[in-house]
């Protein structure tokens, strides 16, 4: 099993309703992508000078579903939103 962890810190520009349209399409993803195991991602609580602004974690049963899913077409449409209004994101990807 692989576990993906992306953390995504916004632009200061960054609106409310941007952020809702990136949840929504997260949030559609399991249903298109079949290789996703497990899907969560939230906001951040605490919001400390060190905090990200939102984090995903997710599986997946191996590296090559990893990579199918990470150029799969819904994907990269997320991906084109996440350029638009992230500052930062950072990820890391682990074998359990």
């Amino acid at each position: 099993m692989i576990t993906h962890i992306v953390l995504f810190k916004f632009k200061p520009e960054t609106t409310e309703e941007q952020i809702q349209q990136l949840a929504e399409g997260l949030g559609g993803l399991p249903e298109v992508i079949e290789e996703i195991r497990e899907f969560r991602f939230g906001r951040d609580v605490l919001r400390t000078e060190r905090s990200y602004d939102l984090g995903l974690v997710s599986s997946f049963e191996d590296l090559a579903a990893l990579q199918r899913y990470q150029v799969h077409p819904a994907h990269q449409l997320v991906v084109a939103q996440v350029k638009t209004i992230a500052s930062s994101v950072v990820a890391v990807d682990y074998q359990d």
